[in-house]
C-alpha cells in the first residue's frame, strides 16, 4: 500500500523510535498537564522555515549608511518606528500583528547543526534525541483522547521538507511530510474499495500489534508497550494508513475551502499560489492556513535558497523577497481577517543569520552570533522591535535572546506555561529532568519564569 518514500522515511527514523525507553514515558506523563490548555484554546503554530540561513541584516535589522548596510533601504511598517526592507511591503503592512526579535544569539554556524538547534531548542547530543517543537505540540494535541478518536489528519505537518524529528517522543509524533503543496500527499489514494480497505486495516492492526512487546507497567498496574523499532514501524505506517482512510483529504486541495466553497482566485494570486508569481512557498502558505483551520497543531513550511555567499542583493530583490513578501504578508492578513490569527502563532526563522560584513564576492557568510527572528499571532504582541545589535551589526547590544528564550515565548504565545509546577515528573530518555523551554534542572521557578520575553507576551 505504501511506496518507497514511506519506507525510506521509516528506515531513516526508526532508530529514534527504538531509543525511547521507560524514562521517556515519564516525559509523556508530565506533558499531559498542558494538553487540556492547548485543546481549550485551540491554538496552532505555523513555522516559516528559511532554509540556508537568512540574511536578517538585510530584512529586519538594517544598517543604512554603514559599511555593512548593503544596497537595500529600510522602509516604515504599520508599527511606529519599526523599519524593514523596502522589498517587503505586504509584510510591512501587517506589523501591527508581528514583532521582531533583533537580539537573537545562537551557537551553531553549521547548516545541519543550526537547523537542529532552531527546530529542537538544543544542539545535537549523542545521548539524547530531543523532540522538535512541532512534535511536542503534536503530543499535547494527542492527549485529548476523545478528540483523537476521530483525528485523521496528522498533528504535525511539514510542507516541502522535513526539518524536525520526534526524538524520544517516538515516531508517532514525527512530522508528516507533504512534498508539494496543492497536491495530495504521496500514496494516500486507496488501491482497493472501502470493504477491502477495512479488511486490510484490520489485518494491519492484528499483525503490527502482535509484533510489539509489552512489559509490566509501574507498580504492577497492567502493561505498557516496549518502545522498540516494532512500535516505531507501527506508528509510521499507521499514520500513513490514517491518511488513506481520511474523509478530510480535501484539505490539501487548494481550489476549495474546508466547507467546499471555491477559494477566491484573487486570494490565491495574493499568496503567490497561482498566476505569474506562482511559487511552492505561496502554495504552502495557503495550505498552512487551511491546515490550522482544520485543527493541525503545527505546520512547518519552507522557503530555501538563503545560503547567499555571493551576489546577495540581486538574489534578494529578484528572487527570495518577492516570494516571501507575497506569502508571508498574505498569510498574516488572511488569518487576521478570518479571525484565526488570535489562535495561531507564527514564527519566521532559519538555520542562523549571515555576516554583517559583506564578503569579497558581494555575499554574506554564516553568522549565528547576532541575528533576528519574527514572531506574531496568538498571545504575542505585535508592533514591537525587541532588542538591538551594535551599529555594525556584529554583536548584540542589549536584551540578548537565546533559542530557549524564543521557545518560551512561542509556548507562552500558544497559551502554554513552559515552566510546569510538576517538572520533576518530566524526564528525557536518560531519566533526567527535561524542560520544554529551559535547561536549568535545579533552578527555582522564579528563575525559569525568565525564559520568555515579557515585552512580547506576559
Amino acid at each position: 500500500m505504501f511506496g518507497t518514500s514511506d519506507r525510506r522515511h521509516f528506515l531513516t527514523h526508526a532508530a529514534a523510535g527504538a531509543a525511547v525507553g521507560l524514562p521517556g514515558l515519564s516525559f509523556l506523563t508530565g506533558l499531559r498537564a498542558h494538553a487540556a490548555d492547548l485543546k481549550k484554546k485551540q491554538k496552532s503554530l505555523i513555522i516559516l522555515w528559511m532554509s540556508g540561513g537568512p540574511t536578517t541584516i538585510d530584512l529586519w535589522d538594517m544598517k543604512p549608511g554603514t559599511t555593512n548596510g548593503g544596497e537595500h533601504r529600510p522602509k516604515p511598517t504599520a508599527a511606529s518606528g519599526v523599519l524593514i526592507s523596502e522589498y517587503l511591503p505586504k509584510v510591512a503592512a501587517q506589523f501591527k500583528n508581528l514583532s521582531i526579535i533583533r537580539s537573537l544569539s545562537t551557537t551553531e554556524g553549521d547548516h545541519a547543526r543550526g537547523t537542529y538547534l532552531l527546530n529542537h531548542g538544543r544542539s545535537p547530543n549523542p545521548l539524547t534525541a530531543f523532540p522538535a517543537l512541532g512534535s511536542v505540540l503534536a503530543y499535547y494535541q494527542a492527549q485529548d483522547e476523545e478528540a483523537m478518536k476521530n483525528a485523521d489528519l496528522p498533528a504535525f505537518i511539514s510542507v516541502g521538507g522535513t526539518r524536525g524529528e520526534p526524538g524520544f517522543l517516538g515516531m508517532k509524533y514525527a512530522p508528516f511530510t507533504v512534498q508539494n503543496a496543492g497536491q495530495p500527499p504521496e500514496n494516500v489514494s486507496a488501491p482497493v474499495n472501502d470493504a477491502r480497505l477495512l479488511n486490510r486495516t484490520a489485518a494491519f492492526n492484528a499483525l503490527e500489534g502482535g509484533l510489539i512487546q509489552t512489559v509490566p507497567g509501574p507498580a504492577g498496574k497492567g502493561t505498557r508497550p516496549l518502545m522498540d523499532a516494532a512500535l516505531a514501524h507501527k506508528d509510521v505506517y499507521e499514520k500513513a494508513l490514517s491518511m488513506v482512510v481520511s474523509t478530510r483529504k480535501d484539505v490539501f486541495n487548494l481550489d476549495k475551502e474546508l466547507d467546499g466553497k471555491p477559494i477566491d482566485p484573487k486570494l490565491k494570486e495574493e499568496y503567490g499560489a497561482t498566476g505569474a508569481g506562482n511559487s511552492g512557498f505561496g502554495r504552502a502558505a495557503l495550505l498552512a492556513r487551511k491546515l490550522v483551520e482544520a485543527g493541525t497543531a503545527c505546520v512547518q513550511i519552507e522557503l530555501g535558497g538563503w545560503d547567499m555567499h555571493n551576489n546577495i542583493f540581486p538574489q534578494l530583490a529578484n528572487q527570495r523577497l518577492p516570494v516571501l513578501d507575497k506569502a508571508m504578508g498574505t498569510l498574516v492578513k488572511d488569518l487576521d481577517q478570518r479571525g484565526r490569527l488570535k489562535d495561531t502563532v507564527i514564527v519566521w526563522m532559519g538555520d542562523f543569520g549571515r555576516t554583517p560584513r559583506i564578503n569579497q564576492n558581494a555575499g554574506r557568510d554564516h553568522y549565528p552570533a547576532a541575528w533576528s527572528v519574527v514572531v506574531g499571532g496568538g498571545n504575542i504582541r505585535g508592533g514591537v522591535a525587541y532588542g538591538s545589535t551594535t551599529d555594525d551589526g556584529m554583536q548584540v547590544k542589549d536584551k540578548r535572546v537565546g533559542v530557549l528564550d524564543l521557545y518560551g515565548t512561542v509556548y507562552k504565545g500558544l497559551g502554554i506555561d513552559p515552566t510546569p509546577e510538576a517538572v520533576a515528573s518530566v524526564r528525557d530518555n536518560l531519566g533526567r529532568p527535561y524542560y520544554v523551554a529551559g535547561d536549568k534542572p535545579d533552578a527555582p521557578r522564579k528563575v525559569l519564569e525568565d525564559l520568555w520575553i515579557k515585552d512580547l507576551v506576559g
